[in-house]
């Protein structure tokens, strides 16, 4: 599995997710822009509102690092939602314009930091004392995950086979503390690796074999799979 603050891979990974999200957003039409994406409850203007939104606030843990001045991401989790919303209804140019122009100033900021600074302390939106090493993967989770949810034909078999197995190292790590999940081993067919989470005593876990993109595109909640398990939220 890539070190997930190997940045020798995820800057590349990235703006390679970067471009794939830019590239899709300017293929979906205006009217298409206010239809439903993969996610419950949001449009495509949603997922696009939120991604510009995330690369502004990964600009102020990248600033945090450089400065040493506390620069949370968001003030809280009503601001958040209330900026995705706000987001949600610009006019489409507006809206195309602003996930270029963030991602350009995230682009600026993480290459504003040094051998130093990227490995000062910042804190995650859930608080989580975090490397700035970690915001490159911060970001690859949105880029690529939400190029997935607009709709457009790609799916999470179009991710490296590498970031989709760091990807897997990393949800069943989360949800593997998350109440209430099930025992879980998933045995993707294509892979020799297992991953395994939830409680270690009782029951056997669950064994759930398919792809690894498809096992990552339903513990991540963007697809439904007929085995009898329920799983939290990942995020």
């Amino acid at each position: 599995m890539t070190d997930r603050h190997d940045l020798t891979t995820t800057l590349p990974w990235m703006r390679e997710g970067t471009a794939l999200l830019l590239e899709t957003a300017d293929r979906v039409t205006d009217s298409d822009l206010r239809t439903l994406s993969l996610l419950p409850g949001w449009t495509r203007a949603h997922v696009i509102g939120h991604v510009a939104r995330n690369a502004e606030a990964l600009v102020r843990l990248a600033t945090w690092a450089r400065t040493g001045t506390p620069t949370p991401m968001y003030a809280d989790r009503e601001q958040r939602a209330a900026e995705i919303e706000s987001s949600a209804t610009l006019p489409p140019h507006v809206l195309r314009e602003q996930l270029k122009s963030t991602a350009a100033a995230l682009e600026d900021a993480l290459s504003a930091l040094d051998t130093t600074t990227w490995q000062a302390e910042v804190k995650s939106a859930l608080g989580r004392a975090i490397p700035a090493a970690e915001i490159p993967w911060m970001r690859i989770r949105e880029v690529w995950l939400h190029t997935v949810d607009l709709a457009t034909g790609t799916t999470c078999a179009d991710l490296p086979a590498d970031l989709v197995d760091t990807l897997l190292d990393d949800v069943t790590g989360t949800l593997a503390v998350r109440p209430g999940c099930p025992a879980v081993r998933l045995a993707p067919t294509d892979r020799d690796a297992t991953w395994q989470f939830g409680p270690t005593t009782g029951e056997a876990p669950t064994a759930v074999e398919a792809p690894a993109a498809e096992l990552l595109a339903w513990i991540t909640g963007r697809a439904v799979r007929a085995d009898p398990v329920s799983l939290p939220p990942w995020l």
